[in-house]
């Protein structure tokens, strides 16, 4: 029998190579998590999706989008949630889907859908489109549409609408049609206020228009017509 001053060094070196070999294990298990930890839990029912959430969704029915999922009852949170977003995409009304994970069962599909900036006669009635002039599948009686009439797909004023819906949200809430006068010449129809411009006005030239009816306002005056044709005036038309 070896006497203890012997066999301290000796029970020291294992004690340190047992140490590096765990260190090296945890280190592959850590590198290796992405690859097995997802496989390893979508096996358990605690991760099975039992919820599916849609947020950006307002014209778009959500039945729809969960039927393009096609999930089943085994399907896992920890499913690559990147093909799910490609097939929620293909639905007309989505421009992008990113889909996510809220642990423990639960899939949020955050939506970009298409939309509509106005309304186009057609044999079926009013047709909502974007500012592409594409016709979106949405149903009225659903999903009410509020958004101005044209005549035609005149892209030059799907364009225009779609400038100031994003742009002026004060002006886009009264607006209610808009129409060609001329070649180059518009007419916007603001609530009972005319307002005559060219195709190609900024959103900022519009709101030129906003300072003018308050100082009318003031006065207590409305107008009926407002012109932005002339540079730098805005010239007011009064009953």
């Amino acid at each position: 029998m070896k006497p203890e001053a012997e066999q301290t060094p000796t029970r020291a070196r294992w004690t340190l190579w047992l140490k590096r070999v765990s260190v090296g294990a945890l280190a592959l298990a850590a590198i290796a998590v992405p690859w097995w930890g997802p496989r390893a839990l979508s096996q358990l029912d605690f991760f099975h999706v039992r919820t599916v959430e849609f947020d950006g969704v307002r014209y778009t029915d959500a039945r729809e989008l969960v039927s393009l999922l096609a999930l089943d009852t085994m399907a896992s949170v920890w499913m690559p949630l990147e093909p799910l977003g490609e097939k929620v995409a293909q639905h007309p009304m989505v421009v992008r889907a990113i889909v996510s994970r809220r642990l423990p069962a639960t899939l949020l599909v955050t939506v970009s859908e298409r939309t509509p900036v106005a309304l186009i006669p057609s044999s079926g009635g009013l047709t909502p489109v974007d500012a592409a002039g594409q016709t979106l599948p949405i149903d009225p009686s659903r999903a009410p549409v509020d958004v101005p009439v044209l005549a035609t797909r005149d892209s030059a004023l799907l364009q225009l609408l779609d400038r100031i819906r994003a742009g002026s949200p004060v002006l886009w809430s009264r607006l209610s049609a808009a129409s060609r006068d001329g070649v180059q010449d518009i007419r916007l129809d603001l609530g009972g206020l005319d307002l005559r411009t060219r195709d190609d006005v900024t959103v900022a030239r519009l709101s030129d228009i906003l300072p003018v009816e308050a100082d009318l306002a003031q006065r207590r005056l409305r107008a009926v017509e407002l012109d932005l044709r002339f540079r730098d005036q805005v010239i007011a038309r009064l009953p």
